[in-house]
């Protein structure tokens, strides 16, 4: 059995109204060394908030916060922290487009088969 913690992460259009749409989520595991994130944005939601964001250049802020996530080597000196620092990081409250929820914690047995089902959940 697995202790976890995930957090929603979403987009703020506009950052200082606060009004924000989920677009993926990241799951983290300290005993397993265990980190994932997914991501989806659809196109036509995000065309109906008004924001000074390109739809492109969300995609890669979302694709740098993964490979931050995921440890490649490229993406910097915070993602060659271990799991667990890169996970807080990632998590800790700032004032961007790219935020995400507080983290929760739970139990379960199968990492990669969460991952994906919180994401169902959550984001599709």
């Amino acid at each position: 059995m697995h202790l976890y913690e995930y957090s929603i992460i979403r987009f703020l259009p506009q950052v200082e109204r606060e009004e924000f749409f989920n677009i993926g989520v990241i799951v983290f595991c300290k005993q397993s060394k265990f980190i994932n994130a997914k991501f989806y944005v659809d196109k036509a939601k995000f065309d109906l908030f008004k924001t000074e964001i390109e739809f492109r250049d969300l995609i890669d802020y979302i694709q740098a916060f993964e490979n931050i996530a995921l440890g490649k080597a490229q993406s910097g000196p915070i993602a060659k922290m271990e799991v667990s620092e890169r996970f807080r990081w990632l998590t800790a409250v700032r004032s961007s487009c790219i935020q995400t929820s507080r983290p929760h914690p739970g139990r379960t047995l199968d990492l990669d088969a969460l991952t994906t089902q919180l994401f169902h959940e959550n984001i599709l």
